[in-house]
């Protein structure tokens, strides 16, 4: 069977990444692109990967009747416009950080309130790792943060396997590419300012941390950089854990909680170059990278995770969803497995 799409906001980076998607996947048929700013150009007029396409943005205020409606808009649009995506398509798989909480007093905390927070009980994480039973069948999904995807990937398995309590003290530095801004990111996003740098952005309460909190059910400290990349989200994760860890643990944990997960990989210390998880290595793609250290003179548990941030992060993560909650085959249209070499991400 073979479900119609639509993207509203498909000119940004992430909007680009779900046409790209859409575009060669085996279910989907892609019937309209939407864009304010580049109505009736051609969506290779914006993406350049997808010239051979005819599809020309139209007006978000004409929205096709799909299957399913991918929203990649800026956050507060979805929920002002929730009503229309869902009069036109069965499913609705929002990309921004409208529906990823769940209460209103959440978004009251860290966003600037909600004004439909009668909707947040039946939205669904689109993370299929941490959700993917409550996935099947849902009609309202809402793709998680590129950062606390990342973070919470590399996490999960020690609680699931209940090598961590909660109470521990959990440290979280991410390193995020440019495109974590959007094709509109502003004077800090542009190249002479973002070249070569190492910057932190934010030091301390980003909202992702939120959506770690509720979960994984704990309190991080968490710290954001920008760095000279393109795409990607790197999270290490310091780990002080209460009572003794060895490295079967750890492999029992991860291998527990991933063996059978089509888009997570286990790099924990190999040989050759690429011996932990690096957003390089996944650029392009579905997958995550994840892995682990221990430093038992200072009784810390160091877990990294990398993934592309435009991908598994946002648009791949929304697709690998929507599989789900179709029936679909979970892989279809994520099959890429990147390049390598390659340059900067």
């Amino acid at each position: 069977m073979t479900y119609t799409a639509s993207v509203v906001g498909g000119s940004g980076f992430t909007g680009g990444e779900l046409l790209r998607i859409l575009d060669g996947h085996s279910e989907f048929e892609l019937e309209q692109a939407t864009s304010r700013s580049k109505e009736n150009k051609t969506i290779g007029h914006s993406h350049p990967n997808l010239r051979h396409s005819d599809l020309r943005f139209s007006s978000p205020e004409d929205l096709a009747s799909v299957d399913v409606l991918f929203a990649a808009t800026p956050h507060g649009v979805s929920m002002e416009q929730i009503d229309r995506f869902q009069d036109a398509a069965g499913t609705v798989v929002d990309l921004s950080a409208d529906f990823r909480l769940d209460s209103e007093a959440q978004y009251d905390e860290w966003y600037d309130g909600h004004t439909r927070p009668d909707l947040l009980a039946e939205s669904e994480y689109a993370l299929p790792e941490l959700n993917r039973e409550n996935l099947e069948g849902a009609d309202l999904i809402a793709s998680g943060g590129c950062n606390a995807t990342a973070t919470i990937l590399g996490l999960l398995p020690l609680f699931e396997a209940d090598v961590l309590s909660g109470d521990e003290q959990v440290v979280v530095d991410v390193k995020v590419g440019s495109s974590e801004g959007g094709a509109g990111g502003g004077e800090a996003s542009s190249h002479p300012e973002r070249s070569g740098v190492v910057r932190p952005y934010a030091p301390t309460g980003h909202r992702h941390e939120a959506e770690i909190q509720q979960f994984l059910g704990i309190d991080v400290s968490f710290t954001v950089h920008a760095v000279d990349m393109t795409r990607g989200a790197s999270a290490t994760c310091h780990v002080f854990p209460e009572g003794p860890v060895s490295k079967g643990d750890l492999w029992g944990a991860y291998r527990g909680e991933y063996e059978d997960e089509p888009f997570v990989e286990l790099v924990a210390g190999g040989g050759g170059v690429y011996r932990y998880p690096e957003p390089k290595s996944v650029a392009g793609t579905n997958r995550a990278e994840v892995g682990f250290e221990l430093d038992p003179g200072n009784k810390r548990l160091v877990v990294f995770s990398a993934i592309d941030n435009m991908m598994k992060g946002s648009a791949g993560q929304a697709v690998h969803a929507a599989n789900v909650a179709l029936g679909i085959e979970e892989t279809a249209g994520l099959e890429f497995q990147g390049l390598h070499p390659v340059g900067a991400p």
